[in-house]
């Protein structure tokens, strides 16, 4: 495994892949932030960064499937995959090295938005008025998430070997847990199965949060749908 994630993380930084996906995500986060007037935080005038909380995810559902859409995809139509699995490795640590590689991606990306918060923190009135609890716990939040998205984005990559039908599965599926599930929510009235599905929805899990308590079953359920989604994932190579 840790052979596999070294491979991935020196093929990402070998070539512009990684780089300009984190110019592309910063320059996004950062305009919707600190320039366009409907989303601009010295306009708002609290020192806030709920609208970068509630807006990265759905930057995230696009990010995320567009970085892991080649992991496996590739290995399929370049025919190394089959060469790979021979090789002194399980299914699960090729699966989990690159899942590591693809999600230590992510966070790096995420990394330089800590300057958003600095900055937020020297702004405030009085300097250091900003709810760092909550800050903080979305921040675990927003890895969490974006650990699942990566597990997701790596199935869809093992489905088939067309990236492009992998970008798109990934975002569907991303987007499908993320937002479908709360949107059918009110579909279905009130009751047990409105209950179940709001609970199973991503962004209700993720908002709980981002309210600065770190609740165990929001972090577990989390863990267990990146779990799931591996799972499914080194299925579908034992099928090949």
């Amino acid at each position: 495994m840790g052979a596999i994630f070294r491979k991935e993380i020196n093929q990402f930084f070998s070539s512009p892949i990684a780089y300009i996906i984190m110019v592309v995500f910063l320059t996004a986060v950062g305009l919707m932030l600190w320039v366009f007037p409907d989303t601009s935080l010295p306009d708002y005038g609290y020192a806030d960064m709920g609208t970068f909380f509630t807006l990265t995810p759905y930057v995230m559902l696009f990010l995320v499937p567009a970085i892991t859409m080649r992991s496996i995809a590739e290995e399929v139509r370049t025919g190394t995959l089959e060469w790979l699995l021979t090789k002194p490795v399980s299914r699960w640590g090729v699966v989990g090295g690159k899942f590591l590689a693809n999600w230590l991606l992510v966070a790096l990306t995420l990394l330089p938005t800590l300057v958003y918060y600095v900055t937020l923190y020297q702004l405030g009135s009085p300097p250091g008025n900003i709810d760092s609890a909550s800050v903080f716990g979305s921040y675990i939040g927003l890895l969490l998430l974006s650990g699942v998205f990566v597990a997701i984005g790596l199935w869809a990559s093992s489905v088939n070997d067309n990236q492009v039908v992998a970008f798109v599965l990934g975002v569907f599926c991303c987007f499908l847990l993320y937002v479908g599930l709360s949107s059918l929510t009110g579909l279905v009235g009130d009751g047990s199965p409105a209950y179940w599905l709001s609970y199973l929805a991503l962004d209700e899990q993720y908002r709980s949060l981002g309210r600065g308590l770190i609740d165990s079953r929001n972090v577990i359920y989390l863990l267990s749908l990146m779990g799931f989604f591996l799972w499914l994932t080194t299925s579908r190579l034992t099928t090949r």
